[in-house]
């Protein structure tokens, strides 16, 4: 792994918005909060000769033309093939990515979750003629129409990168392998103060998951939908969980770094930071817990008002196409979207590491989802706790 995941406030700082619209879990297909409807926006009809450019919101690390490092350079081919020079900004925050897509200046935006349902509610994006993204087709089918990016099954963009929240953990320390999250839960004593979780409100969400799998007299369906009873629970479980927390992390270098120390010795990470501490000989392993996890996916949409569509097209079809996205997953530290990207990326053993065509593996991902009074589990005579809720019961598990 070349460099780690770059974004470590995605969730922390991107999920701030407290109204966002949004539905169900990781599967199935998005109808909207109480049948609520998208504006009706037509989706390009036709790509033609490109308008000359292309204004892109993204993730730092998704749009690279070797300035950063002149090995990592995936835009200068796409301006000479197609004429469309890319002019980019790095978003820090999902609200950050949301804010510029509403000032009309940008074509493009590589949304997270939370960032995409309220940019397709609130009419700022468009829904994706597929059909001119040819390279659409190799997109693995567990990453399309889903919850995050599509409603009543008509796809808003195109997936490109996802990943999993894994539990991360030193194996000279835990004996034996942890295949459970209660290793940093319900049995986190055996390991008090060495054991670490993300520094987020949306890490409720984890106990969430862990809650439906060992107390279903709750009656969590989704963990991103709590109410008043369901949420207690999840913060009473972390609560217990901060006696035995050494550091909450946000920073992947940080967390990194107390892996290969030993100060930390399990705890939540991403496949990236288990991958660096592992090149510099850290005795680190990683597990999808026997719960399942939270975890994150990407989307290429493009703006309700765009002036260059057809440039705009043309990077979709561009970024997601198997090359491209192997270079952008490698360098980024994520699953590419693309089937046939594990052809190319320059460790052929990526893709393994990553589970990248692995659809039982993703089944196993609740994706990261504002929480919102909606219960986005489909209940209809119950309030669930928003994101201020969240934020709240977050500050008092702390302390």
């Amino acid at each position: 792994m070349r460099r780690a995941r770059i974004i470590t406030s995605l969730a922390a700082a991107g999920l701030l918005a407290l109204s966002a619209c949004s539905s169900g879990s990781d599967s199935g297909k998005a109808t909207g909060p109480a049948g609520v409807k998208p504006p009706k926006i037509e989706a390009l009809k036709t790509v033609g000769t490109g308008e000359g450019q292309v204004n892109i919101v993204a993730w730092a690390g998704y749009v690279e033309n070797g300035s950063n490092d002149p090995k990592v350079n995936w835009v200068s081919d796409f301006e000479k093939q197609t004429g469309c020079k890319v002019n980019s900004k790095v978003a820090g925050t999902s609200d950050e990515m949301v804010t510029l897509m509403k000032s009309g200046d940008y074509d493009v935006v590589s949304a997270s979750g939370d960032a995409s349902l309220r940019m397709i509610y609130g009419g700022v994006v468009a829904p994706v003629n597929t059909d001119l993204v040819p390279n659409y087709a190799d997109v693995n089918d567990f990453l399309k129409l889903k919850t995050w990016n599509s409603v009543d099954g008509v796809a808003y963009g195109v997936p490109h990168g996802w990943g999993a929240n894994v539990l991360a953990y030193r194996t000279d320390k835990v004996n034996p392998a942890p295949t459970s999250w209660s290793v940093v839960f319900d049995d986190a004593s055996a390991n008090a103060k060495h054991v670490t979780a993300y520094d987020s409100p949306i890490y409720i969400a984890d106990a969430a998951v862990y809650l439906m799998a060992h107390k279903p007299e709750l009656g969590i369906k989704n963990p991103y939908a709590l109410d008043d009873k369901q949420l207690k629970a999840a913060v009473d479980l972390l609560k217990g969980q901060n006696k035995n927390i050494g550091e909450y992390w946000s920073d992947y270098t940080k967390a990194v770094q107390a892996l290969k120390s030993g100060n930390t010795v399990v705890g939540t990470a991403w496949q990236v930071i288990v991958n660096l501490a592992q090149a510099d000989k850290a005795p680190v392993d990683a597990v999808l817990p026997s719960e399942g996890s939270t975890g994150w996916s990407d989307t290429w949409m493009v703006a309700a008002k765009t002036k260059h569509p057809n440039c705009a097209y043309k990077w979709l079809n561009w970024i997601v196409s198997p090359e491209v996205n192997a270079q952008v997953a490698e360098w980024f530290g994520e699953a590419p979207a693309n089937a046939k990207a594990c052809e190319h990326t320059s460790d052929k053993g990526f893709c393994d590491t990553y589970h990248a065509n692995d659809a039982a593996y993703a089944s196993k991902i609740w994706y990261w989802t504002t929480p919102t009074a909606q219960c986005l589990d489909g209940r209809k005579n119950v309030t669930c706790k928003d994101y201020a809720a969240w934020t709240q019961a977050w500050t008092e598990i702390k302390g």
